[in-house]
């Protein structure tokens, strides 16, 4: 998936003149909801609230992967939509996510696939309604701007996981069945002695940046969506976050940028802990003389003396964790590893 430059110019700006349904102040934090847990036979709303899906087998293959893991797919209106790129206009997108909310016969709700839009429609999601009806929400990547929005503006619980179009191997189906189909509290490490023809472990290897351990709530997603958000009423609150980020095609002179945003904001001191995933394919720009993805996440991350480690088994990967947005937790930088500390679902 393809990032996107400025993305949520538009989206911040309408954000802050625009008043959403239910929105709460930003400076506020609701009280804590948990969806109940997802089981075999639920019913799940496939939606489209980011980018449009072209051909027909990307759908049909994700319709296939839900109804392997026990669920019922309900098709949202406009899951087939496009305007532009978008799967849909933002009005018909944002129309998904809440009559799926909405919905009686359905008791969660999975992005097709992510790519960038999604905060064009944070104003439009009836925040009211999710307050009333709390369910299963989850996606990565472009999701990151409804998942922390959500959390925001309504203290739900949501999910950092796979879409539904993503490759459903068995790391990350055991993550997420664990998480959201049976509240357990899963270590989130990462898989260790994978040594293949090698005398050290290589791949998914986690190395700590300063070691420690912090307990907070977990935050977090795209650094690209991440940053887009900043200064609109679906900022997430940073006080004693555990902080979790990815990213994928920047060029290392944007990530730089992005990380710049998070500490003009005030965000990056003043959280716990932070947890950097897969930075893929994150490389200097043709033409660029470039800072290393080590130097930057050192001049940014170090001054904090808080925790920090690299290589969590989250972003645009195949085998990813499932991780709650909003779940109180506790990372180790040493062990690299976060661990639950109460279930994310009821």
């Amino acid at each position: 998936m393809k990032r996107r430059e400025l993305l949520g110019s538009a989206a911040t700006l309408s954000a802050l003149s625009l008043p959403a349904t239910g929105v709460a102040q930003a400076a506020t934090r609701p009280p804590l909801l948990r969806a109940q847990r997802l089981k075999p036979g639920d019913t799940l709303g496939l939606i489209s609230p980011s980018n449009a899906t072209f051909e027909r087998e990307p759908l049909q293959l994700a319709v296939e992967a839900l109804q392997a893991l026990g669920f019922r797919v309900k098709l949202g209106r406009h899951v087939r939509g496009r305007w532009g790129h978008f799967g849909g206009t933002d009005t018909q997108r944002a129309e998904d996510v809440n009559a799926m909310f909405a919905d009686p016969e359905v008791q969660g709700i999975i992005a097709l696939t992510g790519g960038s839009g999604g905060t064009r429609i944070l104003p439009l999601i009836d925040y009211a309604q999710i307050r009333r009806t709390p369910k299963f929400f989850g996606g990565f990547s472009d999701l990151t701007a409804l998942v922390n929005a959500i959390r925001q503006q309504t203290g739900l619980i949501t999910f950092h996981s796979p879409v539904a179009g993503s490759e459903w191997n068995a790391f990350s189906v055991e993550h997420f069945r664990r998480l959201v189909m049976q509240a357990e509290m899963p270590l989130l490490a990462n898989p260790s002695g994978e040594l293949a023809d090698n005398l050290v472990q290589r791949p998914w290897r986690s190395w700590p940046l300063r070691p420690g351990k912090a307990r907070g709530r977990l935050i977090g997603g795209n650094l690209a969506v991440l940053t887009a958000m900043a200064g609109s009423p679906y900022w997430p609150q940073f006080d004693g976050a555990l902080l979790f980020l990815e990213d994928i095609n920047e060029y290392i002179y944007r990530v730089d940028r992005m990380f710049s945003t998070l500490r003009l904001t005030g965000a990056l001191s003043k959280v716990a802990g932070v947890v950097l995933g897969q930075f893929t394919k994150c490389e200097p720009g043709e033409g660029f003389g470039a800072l290393t993805l080590d130097e930057v996440f050192d001049d940014y991350l170090l001054p904090l003396n808080v925790p920090v480690y690299r290589g969590a088994m989250i972003g645009h990967i195949k085998r990813k964790f499932t991780v709650p947005v909003g779940a109180l937790a506790e990372m180790d930088a040493e062990a690299g590893t976060i661990r639950l500390l109460e279930a994310s679902v009821q």
